[in-house]
């Protein structure tokens, strides 16, 4: 018997942006009791393989599905639209000037300047609020690829909207990890983050 690679078709869930991630758990609980390496102990070494592969694919498939990011990012990868390097052009141009504020505290920090601890979190405020925003538009996007027939120019039009939103939101989730290092090191390693750009 072969092993479906494709997630959604292991877990016997339709291909679908927008899951109920309890009835995803529930399913999980019943192939890791199918699957459990345990189970085949008394097999053939070929069998055996086989519930190993199984159950890397169920984690692997799992740890994917559960989370709306890399589902979508899967979801994509599999449908032909790849999630490839950050692109500036996906950048909210509102950002380009925060982003260069966002340096300049950034070195005042590394350089022991204290005051703009403040200005920091305030930055980091704004950038979660970003991408609180980002996730909202997200989960209209899924909603829209959910209710377009598979393939049509619907759904390929809602992939590729998704595939920019998740660029915008990776620049960001960037943006606040940098901030977050700045204020948890003193920006004793900070660096700049206008090289993305």
């Amino acid at each position: 018997m072969s092993i479906p690679r494709d997630f959604y078709e292991f877990f016997g869930i339709e291909r679908r942006l927008t899951l109920d991630t309890g009835a995803l758990q529930k399913r999980f609980y019943e192939l890791s009791r199918q699957w459990h390496p345990d189970r085949f102990s008394r097999k053939s070494a070929e069998e055996q393989l086989q519930a190993l592969d199984a159950t890397a694919i169920l984690n692997d498939g799992y740890r994917t599905l559960r989370d709306p990011v890399k589902r979508a990012e899967y979801l994509l990868t599999e449908e032909g639209f790849p999630i490839g390097e950050q692109r500036s052009r996906d950048v909210p141009p509102e950002l380009l000037e925060e982003v260069f504020e966002l340096n300049m505290m950034l070195e005042e920090l590394k350089q022991g300047d204290a005051s703009a601890r403040p200005q920091l979190e305030n930055a980091r405020e704004n950038f979660v609020g970003l991408r609180m925003g980002i996730d909202s538009e997200l989960m209209a996007l899924f909603a829209k690829y959910d209710a377009a027939e598979p393939q049509s120019e619907t759904a390929k039009q809602a992939l590729h909207e998704i595939r920019s939103v998740l660029n915008r939101r990776r620049y960001i989730e960037n943006l606040i990890r940098d901030v977050d290092k700045a204020l948890d090191a003193g920006a004793a390693d900070a660096e700049p983050v206008e090289e993305r750009l």
